[in-house]
């Protein structure tokens, strides 16, 4: 078990990182596109603001939450209005979204211990939710990197993001609308430090191999399988390649092989 103390300090950790990446950006870079239609950087940095505010509802006030979801003109274009509504000026922005990752933390610090906490189309622990905003914060990272041109370098934090990879397995496959499989995959993820991430049994017939960096990248939907240097063995850890969706809700519409224009979730 995760300490969700542990958690929030690699949460700050990542949003650190990725200040410190758009932090010093001249106003014209904050509108430079993304991989995902539409948004520019500070499309990218207004969602992470916009769902660290709804997050931060959903751990102190359950009815506000829902009333983000009940109260939305178009619920299919959420999370889209969210980013355009928290969007503004780069250096206000940033003073959102900053104020908002303390907030949040301070939020889900306080969640008390076997609390579930409302989410769309589900229900999470508070290290749960710390768990999916790393994901977010660095998926949506690579968005902007990706925009600057850059390659960050992979961290041990990638292991939250790897570790949720592997929990939704069946939620991709659902979310897809193709049949939830039984069968155990065994991962295996070579780290950033060198060491060896596994989970499922050693004996498992599926198998799925590789740099951890490029699960994480599968399975955020930031890029095509076929750009990975990911090896499936079986037909579920196959199919799982096709499938694979680390956020909560619909399928997202992945990302086309390298050459081609695609956009993620």
């Amino acid at each position: 078990m995760v300490d969700l103390t542990d958690l929030l300090a690699d949460l700050a950790d990542e949003s650190a990182h990725l200040d410190a990446l758009v932090a010093p950006l001249p106003a014209v870079d904050w509108a430079r596109p993304t991989p995902a239609p539409g948004w520019s950087i500070g499309h990218q940095i207004a969602h992470l603001a916009w769902t660290d505010h709804v997050a931060v509802l959903a751990a102190t006030d359950a009815e506000a939450f829902y009333a983000t979801v009940m109260n939305a003109p178009d619920p299919s274009r959420l999370v889209d209005d969210g980013a355009e509504e928290f969007l503004a000026p780069p250096a206000d922005l940033l003073a959102r979204w900053r104020a908002g990752r303390a907030a949040l933390a301070d939020a889900l610090a306080a969640v008390p211990a076997g609390e579930k906490l409302p989410w769309y189309g589900t229900r999470m622990s508070a290290t749960s939710m710390a768990t999916a905003r790393i994901m977010e914060t660095w998926a949506h990272g690579e968005d902007v990197a990706d925009a600057l041109g850059v390659v960050r370098p992979a961290s041990d934090r990638l292991r939250h993001v790897a570790h949720l990879g592997v929990r939704t397995l069946g939620h991709g496959f659902a979310a897809q609308g193709r049949q939830v499989p039984t069968a155990p995959v065994r991962v295996e993820l070579a780290g950033p430090g060198g060491d060896t991430w596994v989970w499922g049994p050693a004996d498992a017939s599926d198998r799925l191999t590789g740099p951890a960096r490029d699960f994480c990248l599968l399975v955020t939907q930031r890029r095509h399988r076929a750009d990975l240097a990911l090896l499936a063995t079986g037909p579920v850890a196959d199919e799982w390649l096709d499938v694979a969706q680390a956020f909560a809700g619909p399928p997202g519409a992945g990302r086309e092989p390298a050459g081609r224009n695609g956009a993620a979730a």
